[in-house]
């Protein structure tokens, strides 16, 4: 897939680790949003996997503009204007890191006078996957992610000192919400030491079920109530090992009720660590 590398992280919803101040969006951005048409940026294969998710989850999520499609090329062309925003999968590496891991975000940015893709203004942003893993891992969850983009810019503009907040503590707060809820796991994501429900039963005493990627992805198209699931962001296979990105998502509501990451290293794989159980218990 061919995409637009950003150098400087795009992101403002995990500023906490490098993204500068000055570089955040403002208040301003979100209200010029709702004026905008919102443009997707479509992969240059035609037949990528990307493409035939995108088109159908816009078309049955997106509400809060008007849309259209386009190709890099024209992207180029329109990112200028201040008319249009844009949804784009993006390659982003991260400032000081020694892995020079590259990772796959999903990006909602207005258009603007910036000529830096990377300084144009972030209205929300989450992580895919690392670069090289297949787009099965995550093109699934497509509609939660789209939904959560349209409900985050709802937020912030109703609670725009949001913005220059840590955000991710703000959706941690969510974690008490879980109560309730069945959380939807798959083994092979989970830390050895809580791969179990005996193990995890341990530490957390909420609802959990061991599920399969398609019990997962039937939860998110039937938009199943009080379930949800964790998007994981890890090497899988690859060599490269730097961070791991830990999301719990409704599959109805499309919220975010935890937002983290660790990085990879000895006993803190590329999974759902003990420890994140023990926050989410608190």
């Amino acid at each position: 897939m061919k995409q637009l590398l950003l150098t400087t992280i795009l992101i403002c919803l995990i500023s906490f680790i490098g993204k500068s101040q000055e570089h955040l969006p403002t208040a301003n951005d979100y209200s010029a949003f709702v004026k905008t048409k919102t443009l997707i940026v479509l992969d240059d294969n035609p037949m990528s996997e990307y493409n035939f998710r995108i088109k159908d989850v816009i078309k049955n999520n997106w509400t809060i503009t008007e849309y259209g499609f386009i190709s890099n090329k024209e992207f180029e062309k329109k990112r200028f204007n201040p008319k249009y925003s844009f949804i784009i999968n993006s390659i982003v590496t991260f400032n000081k890191d020694k892995t020079k891991a590259r990772y796959n975000f999903l990006s909602l940015v207005m258009g603007g006078k910036e000529k830096r893709i990377a300084n144009m203004p972030d209205l929300c942003s989450v992580p895919l996957s690392y670069k090289h893993v297949h787009e099965d891992v995550y093109s699934y969850k497509l509609p939660c992610f789209i939904r959560f983009m349209q409900n985050h810019v709802k937020l912030v503009s109703k609670n725009p000192e949001i913005i220059s907040a840590n955000v991710l503590k703000y959706y941690n707060k969510n974690a008490s919400l879980l109560q309730g809820k069945t959380l939807y796991l798959i083994k092979v994501e989970l830390q050895k030491e809580v791969n179990s429900l005996a193990k995890i039963r341990k530490v957390y005493l909420g609802k959990v079920k061991i599920v399969t990627k398609e019990e997962v992805e039937k939860a998110i198209n039937c938009k199943k109530e009080n379930i949800v699931f964790l998007h994981k962001v890890g090497p899988e296979s690859s060599k490269t090992k730097a961070r791991c990105f830990k999301i719990l998502v409704g599959a109805s509501d499309s919220d975010f009720y935890y937002f983290d990451y660790h990085m990879i290293k000895k006993k803190q794989s590329d999974s759902f660590l003990e420890k994140d159980f023990k926050r989410i218990a608190r």
